[in-house]
């Protein structure tokens, strides 16, 4: 598949690039996207949910009434679990919700939601370009251009610039990712991903081509 790289104007430069079929025209596989997205979703998760069980709540262990005699229930502690105040049974403890996934399967995820994107038309390809200082009313413009103001978006960088990653930080649709970092998740979660055109050697580097 061919694409016209566009410019900030958002009209064609004459140029074209060629999406490699290793990466944009696999036989996507639906599962090794949701191992990949799992994966990236748990690893978001803090796990520092805790509650107190008995043994960590602060009270007397005092006996608080005789054990035979009341016609209720025995009860040892205050900080029994059925009294209001008292422990936890089996509450939240801090985890950790990581888990592994192998490099292939991740690779293999990502090829397939880079083909899914490419199917549905869902890509641009725009010419390197640099912002001198950070400012959020030109990469407003550019997506303005590229007609996609209104969709969630994706630009896909070879390198880290810090003027366009500031620039972003007001738009709540718009994220930006170096080619080397590219996800599973990111790509499917925007409705268009803009590559720069300097990134397509650098995301063919990442997938060790």
């Amino acid at each position: 598949m061919e694409l016209s790289v566009l410019n900030k104007e958002g009209k064609e430069t004459g140029r074209k690039v060629t999406l490699n079929d290793q990466i944009f025209g696999v036989e996507p596989n639906d599962h090794a996207i949701y191992l990949d997205v799992k994966q990236y979703m748990a690893n978001q998760r803090q796990g520092t949910s805790k509650s107190k069980e008995r043994g960590e709540i602060s009270g007397s262990t005092r006996k608080i009434k005789k054990q035979k005699g009341t016609g209720t229930a025995r009860a040892g502690s205050i900080k029994s679990p059925v009294f209001r105040g008292g422990g936890t049974i089996f509450g939240p403890r801090p985890r950790n919700y990581e888990f592994k996934l192998n490099k292939k399967v991740k690779q293999l995820a990502r090829k397939s939601a880079l083909t899914y994107k490419a199917a549905e038309n869902s890509i641009l390809v725009l010419e390197d370009f640099n912002l001198e200082t950070p400012k959020t009313k030109e990469l407003v413009a550019i997506r303005t251009n590229l007609q996609i103001a209104d969709k969630k978006s994706l630009f896909v960088l070879p390198v880290e610039n810090n003027s366009i990653y500031l620039s972003s930080r007001n738009l709540k649709d718009v994220s930006i990712v170096t080619a080397s970092d590219l996800n599973t998740y990111q790509i499917l979660n925007a409705k268009t991903i803009v590559i720069l055109e300097g990134s397509m050697n650098k995301i063919e580097e990442a997938f060790k081509l």
